[in-house]
């Protein structure tokens, strides 16, 4: 498999497996801890799997997971067609507020690996979409956090034409900037806790 990591959001991979198809169908490897362990530079340890299905045009997301306990995602689309989406919220961080689109589909076997900080979310371009999240840690309970995914300010490329479904919770999430100023988002290593980092205004 390729591994590739995104130059708009460090710390997220875009994974292409080398596909053997024969008169049968198709054979890949869909995830290779070791080979993902290598790209990151640390251990990629699967603790949880989850699958979620949606109908067309839903929008989950912007989700992430504050640090401690930080949370590690290998993204695939088992069933019909997303457009995945990774928003590096670590502040401090060079590329903060920025984000990259990645299509993924069960026929090009595409992953998307999100590293401890940043948010991910997928818009589902087809009815009865199904998504596998395989992840490092084990669900905590109240340590999630969500970001408006329509935030204007974050301008995210969906291309949706209508407006998406979302969940009461994702609909009601924080923009950007009020996450910044409530302290809840995870920092770049090494800045210190004071003193956010500014893009296009945001204090």
């Amino acid at each position: 498999m390729d591994i590739r990591e995104i130059p708009q959001v460090p710390g997220s991979y875009v994974i292409t497996p080398h596909q053997w198809p024969d008169p049968r169908g198709t054979f890949f490897e869909s995830l290779r801890t070791d080979l993902v362990g290598e790209a990151v530079g640390r251990p990629f340890e699967v603790r949880q799997i989850n699958y979620s299905t949606s109908r067309r045009n839903t929008l989950r997301g912007i989700h992430g997971v504050l640090i401690p306990p930080g949370q590690a995602k290998y993204v695939t689309c088992v069933r019909g067609a997303l457009r995945d989406m990774v928003v590096d919220l670590r502040v401090g961080s060079p590329t903060f507020g920025q984000s990259a689109s990645t299509l993924l589909t069960p026929e090009n076997g595409m992953a998307v690996h999100v590293t401890e900080g940043l948010g991910h979310g997928f818009l589902a371009l087809t009815d009865d979409t199904c998504i596998s999240y395989a992840l490092s840690t084990a669900h905590v309970p109240g340590t999630q956090f969500e970001i408006d995914p329509l935030d204007p300010e974050l301008a995210l490329p969906w291309g949706h034409e209508e407006p998406p479904l979302l969940s009461e919770k994702d609909a009601r999430a924080p923009s950007l900037r009020t996450a910044l100023e409530r302290g809840i988002l995870p920092r770049w290593p090494g800045t210190a806790p004071a003193g956010a980092h500014r893009k296009n205004g945001t204090p």
